[in-house]
């Protein structure tokens, strides 16, 4: 059995992601801030007979995943999933929204990635960084969060062309809007239930991991 890390798993894509994991033989290493939500996805996976563990993880903490990282046996999959928005104006974001926005989609994704290089390296495994179509182009009211999905795919792009010569993969994911808890705290999107449920799109993405550099959902 393989194992795969996801971040953000508790809710969302990454739900999805751990169930769609779970079912196709990977024991899931379910990671998140908010213990509740990881339980509630790990007893379903054992419910349908697979394997899960929960690691409570702040990716904006390098204290924080190394300590995940410590409960990790082997590793053959990262999904760096976890990710916020805040979307406005410019004029509208306090320096506390950039700093919340920024560590959390960038410094987390290289953090978390940089301490999990050494277990890949040992099983040939691969990372998936969940972009959304935000890091293809920019959008009316999401300049922060644009730049931040900008970065994660020029961290992605990059990585892909470093370990050419290696057995390791980084591959990009992008997709649209989805119906999720992501749009709670925010009326952005003003009526979520319109977009595409999160199941399908972790089902493609499971399809899809194959060692490519880019998986698209939506352009």
């Amino acid at each position: 059995m393989k194992n795969v890390w996801i971040t953000g798993a508790g809710t969302g894509l990454g739900r999805a992601l751990a169930l769609t994991y779970a079912k196709n033989n990977y024991k899931v290493f379910l990671s998140g801030r908010t213990a509740e939500h990881l339980q509630i996805t790990q007893n379903d996976i054992i419910k349908e007979g697979g394997e899960a563990k929960v690691l409570i993880c702040d990716v904006t903490e390098p204290s924080s995943i190394s300590e995940a990282v410590k409960q990790i046996d082997s590793l053959h999959v990262l999904i760096n999933n976890a990710g916020l928005g805040h979307f406005g104006e410019l004029s509208s974001y306090t320096e506390e929204n950039i700093d919340q926005l920024l560590n959390t989609n960038v410094k987390g994704t290289i953090l978390t990635t940089q301490l999990a290089v050494p277990m890949l390296e040992t099983t040939e495994g691969r990372v998936l960084n969940i972009i959304s179509t935000a890091g293809l182009r920019g959008k009316k009211n999401e300049s922060i969060y644009c730049a931040s999905k900008f970065a994660v795919r020029g961290f992605t792009e990059s990585l892909y062309k470093e370990w050419e010569d290696s057995s390791l993969t980084a591959t990009a994911v992008y997709m649209g809007g989805m119906n999720t808890p992501f749009w709670r705290e925010t009326d952005h999107v003003g009526n979520p239930e319109r977009l595409k449920g999160p199941e399908g799109v972790a089902k493609q993405i499971f399809a899809e991991d194959d060692g490519r550099s880019e998986i698209f959902i939506d352009r």
